[in-house]
């Protein structure tokens, strides 16, 4: 057990160089020795912790909250400000120097050479990686606990197959969004060939310098992952969405297949939800005062750490008596999303809200904190719902050239969703059908975390890619102090896959590259500059 506590420790040191960050881990596991020891830990260092911001002000980050490897600190807060639904909000002027998101997360929005820095070119640590990379160092050590234990005990069987299942679960989780963010979308044809992110599954010392391994290797462990998870879950269905049971781990199968073009695989996967009681909200009846998203929607399969968007799409009349009235440094949804929504679009009113003074559009879909651990709240990047799993079979019906299945399939959606949507709005032609899907599924999931991830897997497709000119284009605004106006001067532009592949890509943490001694690298990346 030793032996292996010190792996689990070692195994933090090698991604992240941040020596005795796991040092606690090693007074969690050395009492394992019971399913609700494992249970515990699983509870306690498994799942990623849940951040609660606190917003007075627009500024609701600063260079220690940001890099910050608590469990409990904000997860990811960039990732939903990279691609085409996300754009700055700038109204008045705040110093440069204080915490805003627009300051802080500007050249991650805008694709800069060097993202991980404020507008004053002061580097910040990313430490997402780490914190991903330590809860699949203590999932590897669940599992093989966990594996151990069985047989042992009968009065425990059960617990430790809901553990196991949930452990393979997770570790094939946190894969997925370190393969989609650190390493190149998924390509069947040159899978084998391009990399990903380094793979660990061992919880034993390996007296070794980490590198990349390929997307097919990670692919490969996440699907492998998957089916262990269903053969432990089984059917079990658990009373929490923040728990996994059989729903989660089919809900993820069911994307994880769709990225890899495992077209059928998607279907199978998205048939198993025929009996498991998910359903689609109505919003022809939907009241709009209430917020969309929680752990009580029939919608939500299951919710993992908490959600940020308040603190990174912050409203311009924050508090008055400071003068953050009519004041803005943060994000709004772009406008080249918001036309997108028809005037029967229903998600238009609850998906987002207006801004107080300006009435910028804001994303709207999950309840912002007004109470210590709200019992609602689900994660704006790590929640799965049902929607998903339809737009999904959809998408994956289309490609298989099942056209009228696609379409009924979509209509299902969009009956709930548009006033007097019919069937024959939904294209023929499978080219437009394929575009009519990953617009609604733009519509859709914004501002969950699928966009960027879904814009790179575009790129890459092995029948419908994005075309070669296929841009998006960030608004760059300079200041004036005279008129306390923010003037649009340009444009930030993002080129396509082909012609820009470095800056669709996040570099990997350099303590992560310096401590395996350039065994694992980045691509380079373009100077950004305004185009006019």
């Amino acid at each position: 057990m030793k032996k292996l506590l010190i792996g689990v420790f070692l195994f933090s040191i090698l991604f992240t160089s941040c020596s005795g960050f796991l040092d606690e881990y090693s007074t969690d596991q050395r009492y394992c020795k019971t399913a609700n020891d494992l249970n515990l830990l699983m509870v306690g260092q498994g799942f990623l912790g849940v951040y609660q911001p606190y917003i007075s002000s627009q500024v609701t980050m600063n260079k220690t909250s940001l890099v910050s490897t608590d469990n409990n600190s904000m997860h990811f807060p960039w990732l939903q400000l990279m691609d085409d639904d996300a754009e700055a909000f700038l109204q008045d002027y705040v110093t440069p120097d204080q915490g805003t998101p627009y300051y802080m997360l500007s050249a991650m929005a805008n694709w800069s050479k060097n993202p991980c820095s404020n507008t004053q070119s002061q580097q910040w640590d990313d430490t997402q990686w780490t914190k991903l990379y330590a809860c699949i160092g203590v999932l590897n050590s669940i599992i093989y606990q966990g594996e151990n234990l069985k047989g042992k005990d009968p009065k425990e069987e059960t617990l430790l197959d809901h553990i196991c299942g949930e452990a393979y679960f997770l570790r094939a989780f946190y894969y997925f969004y370190l393969a989609n963010i650190y390493g190149l979308p998924y390509s069947p044809s040159t899978a084998s060939q391009d990399f990903s992110v380094p793979l660990k599954t061992s919880p034993n010392v390996e007296d070794k310098y980490f590198k990349r391994s390929s997307n097919q290797e990670v692919y490969n462990q996440i699907w492998s992952d998957l089916k262990s998870a269903e053969q432990y879950i089984a059917s079990y269905t658990p009373d929490s969405k923040l728990r996994v049971g059989i729903g989660a781990v089919k809900a993820l199968q069911n994307r994880v297949a769709l990225y890899m073009e495992k077209y059928q695989d998607v279907i199978n996967a998205s048939n198993a939800f025929d009996n498991l009681g998910y359903s689609l909200t109505d919003l022809r009846t939907f009241n709009n005062s209430t917020n969309f998203l929680g752990r009580s929607s029939k919608e939500v399969i299951f919710s993992v750490g908490g959600n940020i968007t308040a603190a990174v799409f912050v409203d311009d009349s924050t508090s008055a008596w400071n003068g953050d009235n009519n004041r803005a440094s943060c994000f709004k949804a772009s406008n080249d999303l918001m036309e997108r929504y028809g005037p029967n679009d229903l998600r238009r009113k609850a998906f987002f809200r207006e801004s107080t003074v300006n009435h910028a559009p804001q994303p709207n879909k999950y309840k912002i904190w007004k109470t210590y651990n709200d019992p609602d709240l689900v994660s704006d990047i790590f929640c799965i719902r049902y929607a998903e799993v339809v737009l999904n079979k959809a998408e994956a019906l289309a490609m298989m050239g099942k056209i009228d299945d696609a379409r009924t399939t979509l209509q299902s959606l969009r009956a709930n969703r548009i006033i007097g949507a019919q069937l024959n709005d939904i294209p023929t032609d499978q080219k437009q059908l394929v575009d009519f899907i990953r617009t609604e599924r733009r519509l859709e999931l914004c501002f969950e975390g699928h966009r960027w991830f879904d814009l790179r897997r575009y790129s890459v497709n092995s029948k419908y890619p994005l075309p070669a000119d296929f841009t998006i284009k960030h608004p760059a605004y300079t200041y004036d102090a005279n008129s306390k106006v923010n003037f649009l001067t340009g444009y930030y532009v993002l080129q396509s896959y082909s012609k820009d592949q470095g800056a669709w890509v996040v570099p990997v943490p350099n303590a992560t590259i310096e401590f395996n001694r350039g065994s694992i690298t980045n691509l380079l990346r373009n100077d950004r500059s305004i185009i006019k």
